[in-house]
């Protein structure tokens, strides 16, 4: 048995003059959570429609569990899953209904079904509710029950494309116990996703940008080779104010900056020389009448990683 689940070797795809995904190679074992991280426009989306067969591939090469998606998409599908954000369930049929519709479709027994269905139902918490219309379930049930319905297979691949926008911190945090409750059992899982703290539970996190990879690594390592400059985290009385001046002046030529953004309600600006920065930084703002409370030179987190590699020239939809 191979060891890598996905296997994708400068995978292309154009729309006419536009390429969406240029030229992208990454591997994903078996077991492992993998995270898709970029703007929107990226290309992830498209990504993920050229491995499960949906879009054409341009050019490159991409194999998955072996099969070729471009010519082996019907035999791929019964070992594969996918879970859209949009949550692909039937409204007007309960969950159990749900259920049985998708392993009907993938072609489960009987038996076979009656066992997933109560599986399943554990697994998304919806015992008492499972004869409940879906269209009434709060998003955190529908989301664990679009997973039940996108693994009643039990795929050996399952890829999930922002899967929890939208839904609670609480059913986030359940949800990824479900992912990696999967992982655990050989399922390759690729993921994307635009929440920070859930890219770094991924095992490794690959970025793409403007149809491109620009960074691929385990979390740790993409903060120890992949941040350009150093990080001062800053904390002012007028956050806003000091982000204004802060990027008047770096526009300006002022002040030598590679980023500065928002990090919660502190400023994370990424310098050349943090030590030497401090007291300009603390200076520059005192003089605008902006009082600095704290500016520490910090380890980078990884948005910040990802806002140094990632750098769109301009939004496109995906």
């Amino acid at each position: 048995m191979d060891e890598y689940a996905v296997q994708v070797e400068d995978l292309t795809k154009r729309f006419g003059d536009f390429t969406a995904v240029d030229r992208v190679s990454f591997r994903v074992r078996r077991g492992e959570v993998y995270g898709w991280l970029g703007p929107n426009g990226a290309g992830k989306t498209t990504t993920i429609r050229m491995l499960l067969g949906l879009l054409k591939i341009t050019s490159g090469r991409a194999l998955v569990l072996g099969y070729d998606p471009s010519t082996q998409a019907k035999h791929m599908q019964a070992h594969v899953g996918y879970m859209s954000q949009l949550f692909t369930l039937y409204n007007d049929l309960t969950a159990r209904e749900n259920i049985r519709f998708y392993g009907q479709a993938y072609g489960l027994s009987r038996a076979e079904l009656r066992h997933r269905q109560a599986e399943i139902i554990e697994m998304a918490g919806l015992q008492g509710r499972e004869n409940e219309l879906t269209a009434t379930l709060s998003g955190g049930w529908k989301q664990r029950l679009a997973l039940g319905c996108a693994i009643v297979h039990r795929p050996e691949v399952v890829f999930l494309d922002e899967p929890t926008a939208g839904v609670d911190p609480v059913s986030r945090r359940d949800f990824w116990g479900l992912i990696y409750a999967m992982a655990k059992k050989g399922v390759a899982v690729m993921v994307t996703t635009h929440y920070m703290d859930e890219a770094e539970l991924c095992q490794r996190v690959g970025f793409i940008s403007e149809g491109r990879l620009v960074a691929l690594d385990t979390p740790d390592r993409l903060k120890k080779t992949h941040m350009r400059g150093q990080v001062l985290e800053i904390n002012a009385d007028d956050p806003e104010r000091a982000m204004g001046l802060l990027k008047a002046a770096q526009q300006a030529g002022e002040l030598v900056c590679d980023e500065i953004a928002f990090y919660g309600a502190q400023i994370h600006a990424v310098v050349p020389d943090a030590q030497a920065l401090q007291p300009v930084i603390t200076a520059y703002l005192a003089s605008e009448g902006v009082r600095v409370s704290s500016i520490e030179w910090i380890v980078p987190t990884l948005e910040d990683v990802f806002i140094s590699a990632v750098t769109p020239s301009h939004k496109r939809p995906e």
